[in-house]
């Protein structure tokens, strides 16, 4: 029998507004979240390898030729450095 109280993964990321990813960077230990979507915007901080994120929107950035996925907070991150 399904637990009544616990939410589904799908229906939680539905509830946030976007898609639940993780963190992964192998040439690191963290990911540099920036404030818009390419290598050319200031870095407002850094995300742990393994960390939970929500990502809600993405493009694909002419400066540095990587997409870019855009957080729930509004800041962005390469979306190579997600699963």
């Amino acid at each position: 029998m399904a637990d009544m109280n616990k939410i589904s993964d799908e229906a939680l990321d539905n509830v946030v507004g976007g898609a639940r990813r993780i963190v992964s960077n192998p040439d690191a230990s963290y990911a540099n979240v920036r404030s818009g979507p390419g290598t050319n915007f200031s870095k407002e901080y850094a995300l742990t390898n393994g960390a939970v994120v929500y990502t809600v929107d993405k493009v694909y950035s002419e400066y540095d030729g990587y997409y870019w996925s855009q957080l729930d907070d509004g800041n962005w991150v390469a979306s190579h450095l997600l699963k």
